[in-house]
């Protein structure tokens, strides 16, 4: 035997770089559901059951093509409960020649992985992951001697070498960059939000279901009306449901909520581009044909290829470029815990109990509702950044370290001190009446800011940005908020605190 070749479970991609030059006849490849993954984080049962049913998938689907794949199925009774258990295992059995795979997406396996020649007398290949499209040192390249990064000029490059919406005299289809200003409409019920794309559980899906409910009971989250892609051409057929139904809403409605739809116009492909089903520029290549062939708009063309091919891309390059030390930014400073209803839903908010309530059902919730609700929440109230992150990491089907993290720490909770973001995302219950019909349907009222009914959002929304004035007051894009802070009277400001600093004290009975 010459190579054991080791395959994660975002990893399921034929053209993943630990394949290339592997010869069936003498390389065997290995895959495994263990416990150490599996548990130490309370990942949503959907996640489990998405992941174990993807990964058996992809090696049935190996083994179809002549691959010799040695597969361990998740029991609470294997004698390896880590990958660093398998591969010695396996190893021991096979004598290989070397351990290939290909760079995981978490520092904490990182770190495990690159030891593993120690422990295993072996040597470990760790190769690029060349499905992203900027690779490790080519971002680090791009941010040197850069004071801040912004996504928006890495963006522009990633555009320039794709060639993705750019005129054969390389500029930008349509004259600008970005259309994120046009992508900002309410939906009021019209048009209509298309279905969602479903899948029924075949067998192998339905015996994850089983397992995951007998293993894992405790987990935040159910298996129940599980119904995402589990291979790679369900996962095409998601990105062409998404293109001819819902693509041509995208862009006007991209940061609307609804109170009584969880899908409206989003893709939900992103699980599928984060275990490697799909492929980002070929995603990315539909999305373009569905404007030159004139069947979507290009703001919804252009907001869509953005965080595909600018905003993933870029929170992966700082989350390799910054981590360890990433992990544990806290610039301002919270202390607070997480509130007990972010795993119970049991809120008289309406926003955050519909947002956590579609998490708990589907492990999904779109971007608006992750950033501006259950975000922007715990950013006012001060929670600890580990304790959100952990929550994110946990709840969501397409959340894994890399994309995470930044997103969490830096974009909504600001702890990395405007390194990734410019300013904080905070808002008042304003902007959730803006943006959703939610406000009508909450015990809360939204035009209040003091009672005992005002909408919490209103005074944690002062209360943030008085206790973090020496962070935010000469930040350009806050001036505005701190002067109609200071125009407010003295006894005005005074009962806004005080009636923040009483939520802050009874978090739980919100």
């Amino acid at each position: 035997m010459a190579n054991l070749i080791l395959i994660l479970g975002d990893q399921l991609s034929p053209n993943l770089s630990a394949l290339n030059d592997a010869d069936p006849d003498k390389d065997l490849i290995v895959m495994a559901e263990v416990r150490d993954e599996a548990s130490y984080a309370n990942h949503h049962k959907k996640k489990l059951v998405f992941i174990f049913s993807a990964m058996r998938h992809f090696a049935r689907e190996l083994e179809s093509q002549g691959w010799h794949v040695i597969y361990q199925a998740y029991h609470p009774g294997n004698a390896a409960q880590s990958l660093e258990q398998v591969v010695r295992h396996v190893a021991r059995e096979h004598q290989p020649e070397r351990v290939i795979t290909t760079e995981c997406g978490e520092w904490r396996l990182h770190q495990q992985i690159c030891q593993w020649h120690k422990s295993l007398g072996l040597p470990v290949e760790i190769r690029t992951d060349t499905r992203f499209l900027c690779t490790k040192a080519a971002f680090a390249h791009w941010a040197e001697g850069k004071k801040q990064l912004r996504m928006e000029f890495f963006y522009r490059e990633m555009r320039r070498k794709t060639g993705l919406l750019m005129t054969e005299d390389a500029r930008p289809e349509g004259g600008d960059w970005n259309y994120d200003a046009n992508n900002r409409k309410k939906w009021n019920g019209q048009p209509s939000a298309p279905p969602p794309f479903l899948v029924e559980p075949d067998d192998i899906t339905r015996n994850v279901i089983d397992l995951v409910n007998e293993h894992f009971p405790d987990h935040f989250g159910t298996t129940g009306d599980f119904c995402y892609a589990v291979t790679a051409d369900q996962a095409r057929q998601a990105l062409a449901h998404f293109i001819d139904v819902a693509l041509p809403g995208f862009g006007d409605y991209q940061d609307a909520m609804s109170d009584n739809e969880d899908w409206l116009f989003h893709s939900v492909l992103s699980p599928y581009l984060n275990t490697g089903l799909l492929d980002p520029l070929e995603v990315c290549d539909a999305a373009a044909r569905a404007w030159y062939s004139g069947q979507a708009p290009l703001n919804a063309v252009e907001g869509f290829i953005r965080q595909i091919i600018g905003w993933r891309e870029f929170v992966r390059g700082i989350y390799w470029l910054l981590m360890p030390d990433y992990a544990h930014e806290n610039r301002l400073n919270n202390t607070r815990d997480l509130p007990w209803f972010y795993w119970t839903g049991e809120t008289r908010m309406r926003c955050m109990h519909r947002a956590i309530d579609a998490t708990h059902r589907n492990a999904y919730a779109h971007h608006i509702q992750r950033l501006m609700v259950t975000g922007n929440f715990a950013l006012l109230a001060g929670v600890r950044p580990e304790a959100i992150c952990d929550w994110y990491l946990a709840v969501y089907l397409d959340a894994f370290d890399w994309v995470e993290l930044p997103n969490t720490l830096g974009m909504v909770m600001h702890a990395d001190g405007g390194y990734l973001g410019s300013k904080p995302y905070a808002a008042s219950g304003k902007y959730i009446q803006r943006m959703s019909d939610h406000c009508q349907n909450c015990h809360y009222r939204v035009q209040e800011t003091t009672s005992e009914r005002a909408c919490p959002f209103n005074s944690l929304y002062w209360h943030f940005l008085d206790r973090h004035r020496d962070a935010f007051a000469a930040n350009p894009r806050m001036t505005m908020m701190y002067r109609n802070w200071d125009r407010q009277k003295p006894e005005k400001q005074e009962a806004l605190l005080a009636r923040a600093q009483w939520l802050l004290d009874n978090l739980d009975q919100l």
